[in-house]
């Protein structure tokens, strides 16, 4: 019985030993050790044998078994390691390949793409970029900028205050008293970022985006303002636009003014102008000459308000990206919804 074991054994090792796939591991499992196979049932008849023959064939059956049953899973370890090396190679992805199904590319947020359009304009009339910080102390916020100790805008219901201090700034202005403190006449800079105001609604937000300009050079007029804003708008707008200045206050600006476009709406005969209620006119920013004031905060820098003149200008991103576009709700800006966003792809 014992020689009829070792047979047994020998022919499965050899048949494992060849086995190509899990499935026929599987098969040959049940040949050699499902219950109808030969070695489960010289091991369920070793109590008809004699008892001389019992102990050898016992052994001999559980050490054939028990050594099939470790090759079997040895071999099952080898053919899965392979069979999944197949598969990688079958399965490979190209991943520089487009989805499916294919997505759109992306592109820039309307108020980043406006952002870029604005200052690529000015960099073209000589300015360059500065950046500052929106943290800001009150000195550089208000008191630089010639802000009356009694100006509203100081109140705790308009302007996030840190600590009696520190405020969140709540324009771009600040730059230009801590730009000129860098650096002497001439000055040609523009400051775009964020501002923050406690205003919520169609038209405004707590947080916003700004973009300041300022000139300072001897010599520089009122008409030097002009036809650097009449140059912007035309280059924002459309070539055949034109500007008007308003008179108009602000405590770091005097003269002030508001800058109004020429309507750049298409719209059939006898409807209403939703952009400027049929007056032709669109207002865009508010600007001015430097006023003396504020030149004197920096006059240790090199900044004579005898000797050397400038302009400031300042707009609100977000307007001139919603007139442009035709977007009817600030906060659309800020949704993140999909379907809005990319109609200016």
């Amino acid at each position: 019985m014992t020689e009829r074991i070792q047979e047994l054994r020998a022919a499965a090792e050899a048949a494992i030993a060849a086995a190509s796939s899990s499935a026929e591991l599987e098969e040959l499992r049940v040949r050699y050790l499902g219950r109808k196979a030969a070695l489960p049932n010289i091991l369920r008849g070793i109590a008809t044998l004699p008892p001389e023959q019992r102990g050898p064939t016992g052994r001999a059956a559980n050490q054939a078994r028990q050594a099939l049953d470790g090759l079997i899973a040895q071999r099952a370890e080898q053919l899965a390691g392979g069979e999944l090396e197949q598969q990688l190679r079958r399965d490979v992805a190209d991943v520089t390949l487009p989805g499916e199904p294919p997505q759109p590319v992306g592109h820039l947020h309307l108020l980043t793409a406006t952002r870029r359009e604005i200052e690529d304009v000015f960099l073209g009339l000589g300015f360059r970029i500065a950046e500052g910080p929106e943290v800001e102390t009150v000195y550089y916020n208000f008191d630089a900028l010639n802000f009356d100790v009694t100006h509203p805008t100081r109140e705790r219901a308009d302007t996030f205050y840190v600590n009696d201090q520190v405020v969140l700034r709540t324009h771009t202005s600040p730059m230009q008293p801590r730009a000129m403190e860098t650096q002497p006449p001439p000055l040609y800079i523009i400051v775009p970022g964020r501002v923050y105001r406690r205003d919520s609604d169609a038209t405004h937000t707590p947080q916003f985006h700004q973009i300041e300009g300022l000139a300072v050079d001897s010599d520089i007029t009122l008409a030097d303002l002009k036809g650097t804003l009449l140059a912007f708008a035309r280059a924002i707008f459309g070539p055949d636009r034109e500007i008007r200045l308003r008179p108009h206050f602000f405590p770091f600006t005097e003269p002030s003014i508001e800058v109004d476009v020429s309507c750049f709406m298409k719209h059939r005969s006898g409807e209403r102008c939703r952009v400027c209620k049929d007056t032709g006119w669109v207002e865009i920013l508010g600007a001015g000459m430097v006023d003396p004031n504020v030149f004197s905060f920096v006059s240790e820098y090199g900044y004579d308000a005898e000797k050397v003149q400038g302009f400031a200008f300042g707009m609100g991103i977000e307007r001139i990206a919603m007139l442009k576009h035709g977007v009817p709700d600030l906060r659309l800006l800020y949704d993140n919804d999909v379907r809005f966003l990319e109609q200016f792809g």
